[in-house]
């Protein structure tokens, strides 16, 4: 990799965006500082900035004959509190809202490129857009209302690239795959309605918790048992409410769950089963059970052809050893999806990991971090993008 393109006083510029934006979190379509952090900039870098969102921003640079290139980073921080001794210095001000997912790094990571490509404006043969993307966390995804807007295509972007940190490799280090990467996220709200009462009575009643019970253990056979094996799937419940008081048993028990899997016929095949399991057995029990299915994030399908020339790219830059090429997806969700709609695409994981900076947490977890200089390969992965496609 070359050194010099990344000086000293760039690193630490990268690192007090993304400083600065970790102690400034703001949620999904909530990112009005953000936005004007970001906008501010890019301005001062002279981008041409589009707002087709309330929130987030588009900006261009450069012109030339060869394909349009777009770059993506999502801009918003995940409703809860973090903590961590590796970050005290710059923790969350915000209590419930914090970058416990790499969103600051994704962002600084991009505005690393943005000064570089200032600098290099009279040197470019190509537009470049920079997407800084609000709500990735939160349907129905900023990535899906950029799509329906159709300002990508309006500036006639032909490729696009995005990335997110990756604690399970460390700083220095890629990992992306062709085709399947990310699985599609939908999310369900069941509803089990009894006849509420007395609990010392039960057989006066109709218990929903009981059916509940029923319910959640037969959902566990969905996809284990009526899925087909080479089809990945995951079906979890992740929250229940019901009830108020010891001796009361109530009226209606809540549920709430994810379905991930990779094609649309799999997810379509799990809602039907659901549904007939939430409400044949709350009948058979004497109750009523309602499903809602809302479909969320299509699957992240990376594009042959942009993916190659990543991986090329990549390698060519920081060593074959460096790249390392998954051979399974994963099953967490990404709107990054709705750009491959329309767009050839690759998403790939930056390596962020590193026990000395406390970067070894997952995803959402209270003491997520991430090995700041990852920004490093990040910044110069996408700037040999731009040099590299023709």
């Amino acid at each position: 990799m070359n050194p010099s393109r990344i000086t000293d006083d760039l690193f630490q510029r990268m690192v007090d965006h993304r400083r600065h934006l970790h102690r400034n979190p703001e949620v999904s379509f909530q990112e009005y500082e953000t936005t004007a952090y970001i906008v501010g900039h890019l301005e001062h870098l002279g981008f041409e900035v589009h707002r087709p969102l309330e929130t987030g921003c588009v900006a261009v640079i450069g012109d030339g004959s060869l394909p349009t290139i777009a770059f993506r980073a999502d801009i918003d921080a995940l409703p809860m509190t973090e903590e961590g001794e590796h970050k005290a210095d710059f923790l969350s001000q915000r209590p419930g809202a914090a970058h416990c997912c790499g969103h600051d790094i994704h962002t600084a990571n991009l505005l690393g490129v943005a000064e570089l490509l200032a600098g290099r404006r009279d040197q470019l043969d190509r537009k470049v857009v920079l997407v800084f993307q609000p709500g990735e966390e939160k349907l129905p995804g900023g990535g899906n209302l950029l799509t329906q807007d159709g300002i990508l295509e309006r500036l006639g972007v032909t490729s696009i690239y995005g990335l997110h940190t990756y604690p399970g490799l460390p700083a220095g280090k890629i990992a992306v795959k062709e085709g399947p990467l990310m699985a599609a996220t939908n999310e369900i709200d069941i509803r089990i309605y009894g006849r509420g009462g007395h609990a010392a009575a039960p057989h006066e009643n109709v218990d929903p918790i009981v059916i509940a019970a029923q319910i959640i253990s037969q959902l566990q056979t969905v996809v284990s048992r009526m899925m087909r094996p080479t089809d990945p799937a995951v079906l979890s419940i992740t929250s229940i409410h019901a009830g108020t008081a010891y001796n009361v048993i109530p009226e209606m028990v809540e549920m709430k769950g994810t379905v991930r899997a990779f094609s649309p016929e799999t997810t379509r095949a799990i809602e039907a089963r659901i549904r007939q399991t939430v409400e044949m057995t709350a009948q058979a029990m004497g109750g009523r059970g309602e499903l809602d299915f809302n479909y969320g994030y299509p699957a992240v399908i990376n594009d042959k052809e942009t993916t190659q020339r990543l991986i090329a790219a990549a390698k060519e830059l920081l060593g074959d050893e460096a790249v390392h090429e998954l051979e399974h997806p994963i099953m967490a969700g990404e709107d990054f999806a709705f750009y491959q709609q329309t767009i050839p695409g690759t998403f790939f994981f930056l390596g962020s990991g590193g026990a000395s900076t406390g970067s070894v947490w997952p995803w959402h977890h209270p003491k997520y971090n991430a090995d700041e200089a990852c920004m490093k390969v990040g910044v110069e992965v996408m700037m040999k993008m731009i040099k590299g496609i023709r």
